[in-house]
């Protein structure tokens, strides 16, 4: 393969001030770890992963700066050609991605494969550990109307377990904690407000292990005039352990608590280096999340 245009872990980022954020836990093996965090947007391109000057972005400093804490190592790039290379070097995998990442975008950054996607999404069915980032619910997104769950979804997001619809404008809401022993959500209370650009999605996947569920009462926007539906969770694909949560859109939000220990116990639950009870309880805590408007 060609040289990749790819950028290791290296250097100081942004953090809070406290002391690591999440009471990491390592590999029993002792083994270093490995990270792909792969950035590609096709289409908007979110401000947390934009480049300046050959810099690592915002989040990319952050995830860097985490993972030399916690002792793994990050790697980091928007070159969708890695998908074709040696998969087996990495532990995990970080997507921050937007739209048919199999197309070109203006930034001239290489795509992935089409034989690159079938790889990797083996890959974590293999056993490979997958977090995805907020926009990455609008990864290969299913055509159709906005509002209506779909029979089928692409692949990659079957694997995820939901897809983007729309978002309103900014503004704080509640995250429901109904998970509350899940890594990194512990000692986070019953539930918290935040502000942020939060994320609308449909076609949820039945067998989700929800963590945070987006509190709809008195947001405004049409997309959330709806019932509760999860927002961060955890399942099972194959032998590969998938988590994802919509946070991640702010700078500010990258920064520190709630987003930073969230990241890192959802990261070290899809290692494999913590265990949680992921039974899947989709359907007793959000019993509506297939209801994508509320009835007039």
């Amino acid at each position: 393969m060609k040289r990749r245009a790819m950028l290791k872990a290296a250097g100081a980022a942004v953090l809070s001030a406290a002391a690591f954020p999440c009471r990491w836990t390592p590999a029993a093996d002792g083994k270093r770890q490995r990270i792909l965090y792969f950035t590609r947007n096709v289409g908007f391109y979110h401000s947390v992963v934009v480049r300046q000057g050959g810099a690592l972005s915002h989040s990319e400093r952050i995830l860097s700066e985490l993972g030399r804490q916690a002792g793994i190592e990050v790697v980091c790039t928007k070159d969708g050609r890695v998908f074709d290379g040696d998969l087996s070097q990495y532990d995990a995998f970080v997507f921050y991605t937007n739209g048919d990442l199999t197309q070109p975008n203006p930034e001239n950054e290489p795509p992935m494969t089409a034989e690159g996607k079938r790889r990797f999404l083996a890959a974590i069915d293999a056993g490979k550990a997958f977090v995805g980032l907020h926009s990455t619910c609008n990864s290969w997104a299913t055509r159709g109307p906005a509002y209506e769950n779909t029979a089928t979804v692409d692949p990659f997001l079957a694997m995820l377990g939901a897809q983007f619809i729309a978002h309103g404008p900014q503004q704080k809401a509640t995250m429901r904690i109904v998970s509350p022993d899940f890594p990194g959500v512990e000692g986070l209370g019953e539930s918290f407000e935040l502000l942020e650009e939060w994320y609308a999605m449909k076609n949820f996947a039945q067998d989700l292990h929800v963590i945070l569920v987006q509190e709809t009462a008195g947001m405004k926007g049409d997309c959330y005039q709806r019932p509760p539906f999860p927002s961060t969770w955890a399942r099972m694909q194959g032998q590969g352990r998938v988590y994802f949560t919509s946070l991640a859109h702010r700078e500010d939000v990258w920064e520190g608590k709630p987003m930073q220990p969230i990241l890192m116990g959802g990261l070290a639950w899809a290692l494999g280096n913590v265990h949680a009870d992921v039974t899947p309880n989709i359907a007793r805590v959000t019993p509506h999340a297939g209801t994508l408007k509320n009835s007039a």
